[in-house]
């Protein structure tokens, strides 16, 4: 049973940084690409960042030089390091591998 288990969302202040963690099960997580995305109160599920099973890194313009996404496939865990956070960065979390997705995790960014 595939899995993906979110965690270390919070209220933070703006300026202020998260990690957040998604630990998977039940798939083959070296070889496959992962993700994040977020979703807004009232707007559709963005994309913000992807890695490849190679450590390519894709980011959303919206975060890029302020998050890092990173794996550790011994852990079968994907991380996203939130740094500068900003409160348009408010959104629900949610870990992606092909076809699977977490059940979220809230980040909420306070001015």
């Amino acid at each position: 049973q595939v899995q993906l288990v979110e965690s270390g969302g919070d209220l933070v202040q703006a300026g202020g940084s998260l990690r957040l963690s998604c630990a998977a099960s039940g798939i083959i997580f070296r070889i496959l690409t992962m993700g994040w995305y977020r979703q807004a109160p009232g707007k559709q599920r963005e994309l913000v960042a992807t890695i490849t099973s190679g450590g390519s890194t894709y980011y959303a313009d919206s975060v890029k030089g302020r998050f890092t996404i990173s794996r550790d496939n011994a852990k079968n865990t994907v991380y996203l390091q939130m740094n500068s956070l900003k409160p348009e960065d408010t959104a629900v979390y949610y870990c992606n591998s092909p076809g699977r997705w977490g059940q979220g995790t809230q980040v909420t960014v306070s001015s």
